[in-house]
């Protein structure tokens, strides 16, 4: 088993305004480049499954990689137009689940039940559960079998405070992701902002930013092979 479960937003704006928000495209076409290029495939799921909007802003921040896989009928089928409902997926075909970010995922992803479960099998199976900027999200209200979050007394990291006050988006998020990670005993870790940053702690894999996403696939890669 070689299949790395991608997890990409529904939400296309800030709730409450007219700012248009989505997937930052980066954070999951970088990853894939990394994992597909040494054998992994990939499936894409969606809370609502469907249709995922793009963030505007990742444009600005596109490598040749990620233009080329944003290029492919695989990519804008798959994962833009018909990523997999979490109905849909088996937990028992992943070897790990990745959140990707973009200020979309923080409407979301925390309260989706269906892919807490599936993130907490994959994990009991002895899979990877891994995540990069906002898509820390994702992981903050999953809880394993004891009814434990399983982010506590595990060092992670995630889009930081400072980074989100510096991107200007503090007063239209619905909440901020390093508190609500403390709040529920993880180890946040951080390094300067808007640096590449990825840290591991047992099953756990995360990024701090958009720029480390490929730090949390490498990080994922040497674990598996």
């Amino acid at each position: 088993m070689k299949k790395i479960l991608v997890v990409l937003t529904n939400t296309i704006k800030y709730l409450g305004t007219q700012q248009a928000t989505g997937l930052w495209l980066g954070e999951a076409t970088e990853f894939v480049d990394e994992v597909t290029k040494v054998g992994f495939s990939v499936d894409y799921v969606s809370p609502k499954g469907g249709f995922v909007p793009l963030d505007p802003r990742s444009f600005k921040y596109t490598d040749k990689s990620t233009m080329d896989i944003y290029s492919s009928p695989d990519f804008q089928q798959r994962a833009l137009t018909n990523s997999l409902k979490p109905e849909e997926i088996n937990p028992k075909d992943y070897l790990a689940i990745y959140y990707t970010g973009g200020h979309g995922v923080m409407w979301d992803f925390p309260t989706n039940q269906k892919l807490q479960q599936i993130t907490n099998d994959i994990y009991q199976q002895g899979g990877f559960v891994t995540s990069v900027c906002h898509g820390i999200a994702g992981l903050l209200n999953v809880k394993d079998d004891s009814g434990n979050y399983l982010i506590t007394g595990k060092k992670i990291t995630g889009f930081t405070t400072t980074e989100e006050i510096l991107a200007g988006k503090r007063k239209v998020v619905p909440f901020l992701n390093e508190d609500v990670a403390k709040l529920h005993g993880a180890d946040f870790q951080k390094k300067r902002a808007y640096k590449e940053f990825a840290i591991q702690d047992g099953q756990l894999i995360t990024g701090q930013n958009p720029f480390s996403a490929r730090a949390v696939a490498k990080l994922l890669i040497k674990n598996k092979n």
